[in-house]
């Protein structure tokens, strides 16, 4: 896939004050600080598109940017976990993340970042177990891979789905990225760019389907 454009439209703090469009949206989530800016940036080939910090917990707000001019859409979520953080604060955070998550129909599939160089985090394993039970579709994108070489972070990976495999018959799509370096890159625009399609192929169906349904409700009584 060929990323021609990306701009910001919209920060809020209201699910339903979100856009009005009828595109797909890819949300990105994680743990403070596990660089999901800089994973946007690099994704979109613009270092100044999402706002990055050596401080985390910077992101607040749901922040949507158009890809290719309202194709699809990059949703910047605000990360879960943040322990500086009080505790009406991160009540307030969970309630925005779970209503965007739950409630927000465009969302097409939810990129959930891990960090590779930590072992499996009882936060992250317990994120992961709600979007199961909720029936949300997502993806594992780890982070920061330059950190490691490539033998251990071939090594971690393969630990962390040995673990998840304990709970998980399936598991999902797993990618492995750097910002840094631009690894994985292609691998996640291929990636959305199959399901864009899967979802345009989807659409295509449905007014056959819908003119079908019409018809027959407005189809007379059999007397």
């Amino acid at each position: 896939m060929n990323i021609k454009n990306a701009k910001y439209v919209i920060s809020n703090a209201d699910v339903k004050k979100c856009p009005a469009v009828d595109v797909p949206e890819y949300a990105f989530i994680g743990r403070s600080n596990v660089g999901k800016s800089s994973l946007i940036n690099m994704l979109c080939r613009n270092k100044s598109l999402a706002k990055t910090s050596q401080k985390p917990g910077k992101t607040l707000l749901i922040n949507h940017f158009s890809i290719n001019d309202g194709e699809w859409y990059i949703v910047d979520l605000p990360g879960y976990g943040y322990a500086a953080r009080g505790k009406s604060q991160r009540e307030m955070f969970t309630k925005l993340i779970e209503s965007y998550i739950l409630d927000r129909q465009e969302m097409t599939c939810l990129f959930v970042l891990i960090d590779i160089r930590h072992d499996p985090q009882k936060i992250d394993i317990e994120f992961l177990d709600w979007l199961g039970e909720h029936e949300v579709p997502f993806a594992i994108v780890f982070t920061k891979a330059d950190k490691l070489g490539p033998n251990v972070a071939e090594k971690h990976v393969a630990a962390y789905k040995r673990f998840l495999k304990l709970n998980w018959s399936e598991l999902p799509p797993i990618f492995v990225t750097s910002s840094e370096k631009g690894k994985g890159r292609d691998e996640i625009l291929d990636f959305i760019e199959e399901v864009n399609k899967d979802v345009m192929n989807h659409r295509d169906d449905e007014p056959a389907n819908v003119k079908d349904t019409n018809e027959a409700e407005n189809r007379p009584a059999d007397i």
